[in-house]
């Protein structure tokens, strides 16, 4: 038994060991600084990219970066490519970034693009020989936006009213696209019995979208461009973009301050699923001139991760794109040229995605060191 007084007893200190104190950046880092460090996580994941290659192959990482870039540039066939994958990934990176920013996470923008493809072929196929090009073609457009619209209305109204998960709700929803599209593909197949529709009026070339400067591509770059500018002086000066925000930070506040709360939901949503869908008109109408089950080649999902690493910055998307599409071209040249397994390839851009993405923690938060404090019991 201690028979120490209680008031004459020592008092007892501990040190508290802990180096490091974590904040975020409320004002956000300087724009040199952030992509100063973004160019310094991707010159580092180049090293190890480089280390890895070396160790495991014994390939040069000269050798192999110098292929990944002839896969990309190597010739004016394979740029122009490379131009018209960033300009749908882009298409709908910007798409869904209206709805992120508002924290409305649209995981439908593979279905959103499925049915904007949809509405196009079936204006394609069904009015090709009635109505001229100049008149066909608007209305495709009209056709697409306004189903990729209606598509993306649906999950936000049941948001805005009912509180339904929007994860689930639009990931759902890319079914019900994948399977009206299978449906109809089995409607139009040529010849019957196919289960493909084949390239929609491939003679009359109807509802094509026509080509510029002698480039197939070259209009869709140019709309995909023009729309990078729009949707970027939307979200920064706008009155609609300046709700999304709104909305976005806390959806209390914005009510508080007479914003309603469900109308910009249900707006922003048929605005991303328009857009989308205007991805899915692209393609075929300008590209691929067909409709199949996969002519949304995964951009819904990978537009995610594009619109994320930009930060929701339309203009910082390009270099993002950029990165994503190099990356996947890349990725397949090297498979082909030094005949290593695709799963090689494929480490390689998770590497560097995993970099460019783990630098974005030094970005949004500050580390910092602190004295040891001394706290007594």
């Amino acid at each position: 038994m201690n028979n120490e007084p209680v008031a004459a007893k020592k008092k007892r200190s501990f040190t508290i060991r802990n180096p490091f104190m974590l904040t975020k950046r409320t004002e956000g880092m300087a724009g040199y600084k952030s992509w100063g460090i973004r160019l310094i996580a991707l010159l580092l994941a180049i090293v190890v990219c480089g280390l890895i290659t070396l160790l495991i192959t014994g390939l040069n990482p000269f050798d192999v970066y110098s292929t990944m870039f002839r896969g990309n540039f190597g010739t004016a066939r394979k740029t122009w490519v490379v131009l018209k994958d960033m300009a749908i990934l882009l298409c709908v990176s910007l798409a869904v970034t209206p709805a992120f920013k508002m924290r409305f996470w649209n995981i439908g923008g593979e279905g959103q693009i499925l049915v904007g493809a949809l509405a196009t072929s079936a204006c394609m196929i069904l009015l090709g020989d009635k109505l001229p090009a100049a008149l066909l073609i608007p209305i495709m457009f009209i056709a697409a936006l306004a189903a990729g619209a209606i598509w993306g209305i649906i999950p936000a109204f049941f948001k805005a009213y009912w509180r339904t998960n929007e994860t689930l709700f639009t990931l759902m929803m890319n079914y019900v696209a994948l399977q009206l599209v299978s449906f109809f593909i089995i409607v139009w197949e040529v010849p019957k019995g196919a289960g493909q529709i084949g390239i929609i009026n491939q003679s009359s070339m109807a509802g094509w979208l026509p080509w510029v400067g002698g480039q197939q591509y070259l209009l869709n770059v140019i709309i995909v461009a023009v729309l990078t500018a729009l949707v970027y002086v939307y979200l920064k000066y706008t009155k609609h973009g300046y709700e999304i925000s709104v909305v976005g930070e806390s959806e209390r506040t914005a009510k508080y301050i007479g914003i309603k709360v469900p109308k910009v939901l249900i707006r922003t949503m048929a605005l991303s699923g328009a857009l989308c869908a205007l991805a899915g008109f692209l393609k075929v109408a300008g590209t691929d001139h067909t409709l199949t089950t996969t002519i949304t080649e995964g951009y819904g999902f990978t537009a995610v991760m594009v619109s994320w690493m930009a930060n929701f910055n339309p203009i910082a998307m390009i270099f993002t794109t950029f990165i994503i599409v190099f990356l996947d071209k890349g990725a397949g040249e090297i498979a082909s040229i030094f005949r290593l397994n695709q799963s090689f390839s494929e480490i390689l851009t998770g590497i560097i995605l995993f970099f460019i993405i783990g630098c974005e923690f030094f970005i949004r938060y500050k580390i910092s060191l602190r004295h040891s404090e001394t706290k007594e019991a």
